[in-house]
């Protein structure tokens, strides 16, 4: 009878890599020895890129999620308690799924979204890709407000919150050749004369009720800049009477602008 050569199977494989881990286990969370922590998370890569590519398609680099991912396992094999009789990986692999939906929900995106309306844009991601395989077409937003029990209302502002999930360069170029501006350039700059406008269209009803030669006054005083003495020179009166008629037309325009329901604080050159 030939000789039959016999070799470690596949279950004497596994059941010499557990037992290799749990040295290592025990060496980390019993003797405190770091290098078969830093074992155990080598040996488990692999899991971690396994369970990051799953969510690679997702708008963000692998090799980000990889670390985020790496975070999951890192707690898990800290927090391991080997007397529950589950093997490390069954422990691990929820940890690296919830660290990585956990990145998404709270730094993936841009802008700050509600915590319900990312889970709820996560949810119509994965019931959208379903139901565009069954039926061969984009699915409505009745049905995706049926297959995720939210509302279309909801539906809507979850897909809208969905486009906050990354954000343009301001140096982006919007248009086409023709038209190749990027965002910085179209955004308006501060301009002093809307300020101003506001002003004359809230002082207006006020300065109508005002005599020519007030009007006058006013104007040279706080338009021109000119002193109460120079104007007193420039009509003839002392400096005690323009102070008198300044203040006069003054009440006029305050009485005015509360009357007609546009009082507001209009400040005055003093």
């Amino acid at each position: 009878m030939p000789a039959v050569l016999c070799g470690p199977g596949p279950t004497t494989s596994v059941r010499h890599r557990r037992n290799e881990e749990k040295q290592l286990l025990h060496a980390y969370h019993i003797m405190g020895d770091s290098r078969a922590r830093e074992e155990l998370i080598v040996r488990y890569m692999p899991l971690v890129y396994g369970v990051s590519h799953r969510y690679s398609q997702r708008g963000e680099q692998l090799e980000d999620l990889v670390q985020v991912g790496c975070i999951g396992l890192i707690k898990a094999i800290d927090r391991f308690d080997s007397t529950r009789g589950v093997a490390l990986s069954t422990y691990a692999t929820p940890n690296i799924i919830g660290e990585i939906k956990r990145y998404f929900r709270d730094k993936g995106w841009a802008m700050k979204v509600p915590r319900g309306m990312l889970e709820l844009n996560m949810r119509l991601e994965q019931v959208t890709s379903t139901l565009a395989s069954s039926s061969h077409r984009s699915p409505t937003v009745e049905e995706l407000a049926d297959a995720t029990g939210a509302s279309p209302e909801e539906v809507m502002e979850a897909i809208e919150a969905g486009r906050s999930r990354s954000a343009l360069s301001l140096d982006h170029r919007l248009g086409d050749e023709e038209d190749d501006r990027s965002p910085m350039e179209s955004i308006g700059e501060y301009e002093p004369g809307f300020e101003a406008a506001d002003r004359r269209i809230i002082l207006e009803p006020g300065m109508e009720q005002l005599s020519k030669r007030e009007r006058m006054i006013l104007h040279q005083r706080f338009f021109q800049g000119l002193t109460q003495s120079q104007i007193a020179a420039n009509i003839g009166v002392s400096q005690m009477h323009v102070s008198r008629l300044i203040r006069r037309a003054l009440a006029k325009v305050r009485a005015e602008i509360s009357s007609s329901g546009r009082e507001r604080r209009v400040d005055t050159p003093s």
